[in-house]
């Protein structure tokens, strides 16, 4: 048995693949454009492991993407590619319609193609699309926390292309009958993230003695997940998930930005003392345009149905994350380089 895994050199698909094969035997073939965030270094420990193939290519290139499926057969796809930070989004946001959208789309017609032709519309075959909490919107302090039913409101260029592609995969099954299932994640922290991201970002910062740009307020508030959690869920929805269906997966951890530094700087404190706190280095910076003020996660779906929770509490996950990257130094060092330098240092203004 097969699995197709798009974007699975990033931070959760990595993070999922090795997670599957931890467990299984299927083989994944692992598409991924290798951008700067698509990192082969991610699945180091999977060289030479014949359940595993990884093909450099574009969700985008409708044709490559049938030719995989003709050839592999996959019993599902699962779907991480996408462009994903914020920021980058406000300062170029074609690159997140060409791939989010377009790349959406020109998946879901090989994919739906597959289905009809090769599988002649096999009742276990599954797509798996990946979104994420922030098509909904913001919140305010005493608002519920988002639902499946919620309505849609996307405020940055990245949410808005993501709310693009989840509308995408609804069509394509109920116009097609494709059997598609799609899961809306809050915020996810853990090993193998890009250091462009909050947590990352401000260990990586931190051990270098630079500012920890906290934009705005600080008071920001997002549900913390760990990927490891994510990953778990998205096995969950895999297996178990009804056809058709949107599934919201929360790590139950609603926390503030300057929160999260606070608890960051007091690990790194204890860990890697400097002579003075940490917490010294954090720096207020403008807030971003647009930028949404609370997110929140109702799981209760996943949970009654599924019968799916998170394990890892966010104290003892924050603290496993900022051990690994004190332990995985070279692997910083080496994300840091050639692209993404050149463009923290052009329009990076800080991560909150």
């Amino acid at each position: 048995m097969t699995v197709l895994v798009t974007g699975g050199a990033g931070f959760i698909g990595s993070n999922f693949v090795l997670d599957w094969l931890a467990q299984s035997d299927e083989l994944v073939v692992n598409v991924d454009k290798l951008t700067y965030a698509g990192n082969l270094g991610n699945l180091a420990s999977l060289k030479g492991d014949a359940r595993h193939i990884v093909v450099q290519g574009d969700i985008g290139d409708q044709a490559a993407v049938e030719r995989l499926l003709a050839e592999h057969r996959p019993r599902a796809v699962i779907n991480f590619a996408a462009e994903s930070h914020v920021d980058r989004s406000i300062h170029g946001a074609g690159d997140f319609i060409q791939t989010n959208v377009v790349g959406t789309f020109h998946l879901l017609q090989a994919v739906l193609g597959y289905w009809r032709d090769t599988l002649q519309r096999d009742q276990e075959f599954r797509f798996l699309h990946v979104s994420t909490d922030e098509v909904y919107g913001s919140l305010g302090a005493d608002d519920p926390a988002f639902s499946e039913t919620t309505q849609y409101a996307p405020n940055s260029p990245y949410s808005a292309s993501k709310a693009a592609s989840d509308h995408l995969v609804r069509a394509w099954h109920h116009t097609y009958g494709l059997p598609v299932l799609t899961t809306n994640c809050s915020n996810n922290y853990g090993p193998l993230q890009f250091p462009e991201k909050l947590i990352p970002l401000m260990i990586s910062n931190a051990l270098e003695g630079k500012a920890l740009p906290v934009y705005g307020d600080g008071r920001n508030v997002r549900d913390w997940l760990y990927v490891t959690d994510h990953c778990s869920a998205i096995r969950t929805v895999l297996e178990r998930g009804r056809v058709g269906e949107v599934y919201n997966v929360g790590g139950n951890s609603e926390k503030q930005n300057i929160e999260v530094v606070k608890t960051l700087c007091a690990i790194l404190d204890e860990l890697v003392p400097a002579g003075r706190p940490h917490e010294k280095l954090v720096t207020y910076v403008t807030d971003r345009p647009g930028h949404d003020r609370r997110y929140a996660i109702d799981a209760t779906k996943i949970e009654r149905e599924l019968g799916w929770t998170p394990s890892v509490a966010f104290a003892d996950g924050i603290r496993k994350t900022v051990r690994w990257y004190l332990d995985n130094a070279e692997w910083v060092r080496e994300v840091k380089s050639g692209e993404y330098r050149k463009w923290l240092d052009l329009n990076y203004q800080g991560r909150g």
